[in-house]
């Protein structure tokens, strides 16, 4: 298997490891079955606890600091290096890797979070720049909505937007960042029909607007 396979394997099988499942097991809970269902830090932090949730948030990021910087300069012995494959298109390709396993995790049935950290975690690997954008969209969404989920989707968006801006010529890393941005869309699908409903959670503690709300 050539050194390109190998490495977004890993890079897969690593986001697959869920830090909200494995410590949910040392808990004796699986927080699938609690809050929203949704196997990330958000629902961890409301199902069991601030300390949980951000534990879970550090470890989740993590995997994608380590898929990002760690693997595509590993040194595999024996295995080929793919010819004319540069290091930054391996390095987003593994970016992709890892996120895909956090959402779609094959030790867990497939059943996994909305990758919001890992992506963080990637993006602070490629170029800690990047993440302004999104750390201000977040905060922003969240102060005058309330709503994370919709606070994580425009945190997502705005990630092409900007390095269109900052790296116009960076074509691999625009295209990953428009796939990465509609794939936080597309895992965020069931917030925005709650939101159109109206029955989607509010981080009231976060709010601006909650004392007017209530």
């Amino acid at each position: 298997m050539p050194d390109l396979a190998l490495k977004m394997l890993a890079a897969y099988l690593l986001g697959a490891l869920l830090a909200s499942l494995l410590l949910g097991r040392l808990k004796g809970v699986d927080i699938r079955q609690l809050g929203s269902g949704n196997a990330g830090a958000t629902n961890a932090m409301r199902t069991q606890g601030t300390a949980f949730g951000v534990a879970v948030f550090l470890l989740d990021l993590a995997k994608g600091v380590i898929a990002v910087r760690l693997l595509p300069v590993l040194r595999l012995p024996g295995v080929p290096v793919e010819a004319g494959l540069g290091t930054e298109s391996l390095t987003l390709l593994c970016a992709l890797a890892v996120i895909l396993g956090h959402v779609y995790p094959v030790w867990f049935g497939f059943r996994g979070g909305k990758g919001v950290a890992t992506l963080l975690g990637a993006v602070g690997g490629l170029d800690p720049r990047l993440l302004a954008p999104m750390l201000l969209a977040w905060v922003l969404s969240v102060l005058l909505t309330g709503y994370v989920g919709l606070a994580s989707i425009l945190a997502g968006l705005s990630l092409p937007l900007f390095v269109l801006l900052r790296r116009p010529g960076d074509a691999p890393l625009l295209a990953f960042s428009v796939a990465v941005s509609l794939l936080v869309l597309f895992t965020h699908r069931g917030n925005v029909a709650r939101m159109l409903r109206g029955c989607e959670h509010r981080a009231r503690r976060l709010w601006l607007f909650s004392s007017r709300a209530a």
